[in-house]
């Protein structure tokens, strides 16, 4: 490749010298001729043909069978079936034969700059430094070869957030499209958190707060613990947001934050509740029903984030899930050490403890919320102690088809198709059609009978680029 950028310049100036004589004309001609076939079949082609797999393209229809995508740099140029899609002749032909081919997966709710260990004061005092650098890169690369190419990123500090999303969208770092949110916003900061919670003091305040964020740059407004703030610092909150164009994403761990959400407009819910109560108390369910009723609203979505809960006893008591060594990737030893050491003893989590009360209450309140008309999206909490960035998306999924019984597709679409309908980037990525990234990732097998093939996916693909 190297003698090919050379021959080009050197026959150019060649064809300047002696053009003049007439002698060499026809030499030049033929120079020329042969320099431009060189350089234009030494370059990598920017089409791509990914042929023969079993097309599951996000909108929750029937699968595709001998499926033809053709991309054309970062874009889907044609979506089709073998025999009535054209493949260029100078296209990169990917085979996909025998494979699931769908759109890359979101994860609606990650943390980056925590990896897994079981200590927050620890790790929230030792490593800040290292989150933009370090630590938050090495968490996006492992959800992008886990198949995850979009990422809702709720809770950061804001320098970090933004410099971490942008080197991602510049191409400098390998990751998922990345929308955070920076600092959660909540009446009170929690001691030695305050670089990524922003506690708020009256109606003036939090709409300063939402407008320093917006000018900032953030895809989105976490709000947390708006059941101790005043309902009028909480309307503010979401007023601010949405007049600049920013959706509230807002925790639901109690009934009142939920109450307090559904009041002021919050736009999508978090988390099923830490609480043991084996159900949504029923004013809450009929409010969240009136609101599922409004359809002049748009959908209502919720992000219930089970599985961390859900799989700890088994983690717990199969402790070999956590030596996989895909977590490690792009952090030091030392950190690898500290984590490590964190989770020796699964059993002993203070953080998980009450777990195994909780558990049971998991599938009724998701099914509560399901039946309600909710939207649910697939999101995990990733990063919280013993979640990996690498394993996290799959095994929420896994929870929801083979423990909650959801139907596979479902569950797609919910990783796919209503992540980037929530966040109003549909007509971009979350489903495989034309004009939008290329955005796609491949599995062999059949995903819709066997979604835990997604913890190992051969191919991935980002807005037209192969990672994996």
């Amino acid at each position: 490749m190297k003698s090919v950028k050379l021959i080009t310049p050197v026959i150019k100036k060649t064809i300047t010298m002696y053009l003049q004589n007439p002698r060499l004309k026809i030499i030049c001609s033929l120079l020329l001729n042969l320099s431009i076939f060189i350089h234009a079949y030494a370059q990598p082609s920017s089409i791509k043909a990914l042929v023969g797999g079993t097309l599951i393209d996000g909108f929750g229809g029937e699968p595709i069978s001998n499926s033809v995508i053709i991309i054309e740099g970062d874009r889907i140029k044609e979506v089709g079936t073998i025999g009535l899609v054209e493949i260029p002749e100078t296209a990169e032909v990917i085979s996909t034969e025998g494979m699931s081919v769908l759109p890359g997966l979101w994860d609606s709710h990650v943390h980056l700059m925590i990896n897994g260990h079981s200590d927050y004061n620890h790790w929230f005092k030792t490593y800040p430094q290292l989150y933009e650098e370090v630590i938050m890169p090495s968490s996006a690369h492992q959800l992008l070869l886990a198949g995850v190419t979009s990422a809702r990123d709720l809770g950061a500090p804001l320098e970090a957030s933004i410099a971490v999303r942008d080197a991602i969208n510049q191409g400098a770092i390998p990751g998922p499209t990345i929308y955070v949110s920076g600092p959660f916003i909540q009446h009170q900061s929690y001691p030695g958190n305050e670089g990524f919670r922003w506690g708020v003091n009256g109606v003036k305040d939090a709409r300063e707060k939402v407008q320093r964020l917006a000018k900032a740059g953030v895809d989105c407004i976490k709000l947390i613990d708006q059941d101790k703030m005043t309902m009028a610092e909480v309307r503010a909150v979401v007023d601010e947001a949405h007049k600049n164009n920013l959706p509230v994403i807002a925790h639901s761990h109690r009934p009142e934050e939920i109450r307090r959400g559904l009041e002021a407009g919050v736009d999508c819910f978090e988390h099923t509740g830490l609480s043991s109560a084996p159900q949504y108390p029923e004013d809450v369910m009929d409010l969240i029903k009136e609101r599922t009723a409004q359809m002049n609203l748009g959908p209502f979505f919720w992000t219930p984030t089970v599985e961390g809960l859900y799989n700890y006893e088994y983690v717990r008591d199969n402790p070999e899930k956590l030596d996989h060594d895909r977590w490690h990737l792009g952090l030091p030893d030392s950190i690898i050490a500290d984590i490590k050491a964190s989770i020796t003893h699964p059993e002993r989590l203070p953080y998980f403890q009450i777990t195994p009360v909780r558990k049971p209450t998991l599938e009724r309140k998701v099914n509560q919320l399901k039946e309600a008309g909710v939207v649910l999206l697939v999101g995990t909490d990733s990063g919280i102690p013993m979640k990996f960035h690498c394993q996290s998306t799959w095994n929420e999924l896994d929870v929801w088809v083979n423990e909650f019984g959801f139907d596979a597709m479902y569950a797609i679409k919910a990783a796919t198709y209503w992540p980037a309908a929530m966040m109003g980037v549909a007509d971009e990525v979350g489903t495989i059609s034309e004009g939008k990234y290329a955005d796609i990732i491949a599995v062999k097998g059949d995903v819709l009978r066997y979604i835990s093939l997604l913890q190992d996916v051969d191919l991935v693909i980002k807005h037209g680029k192969r990672y994996k």
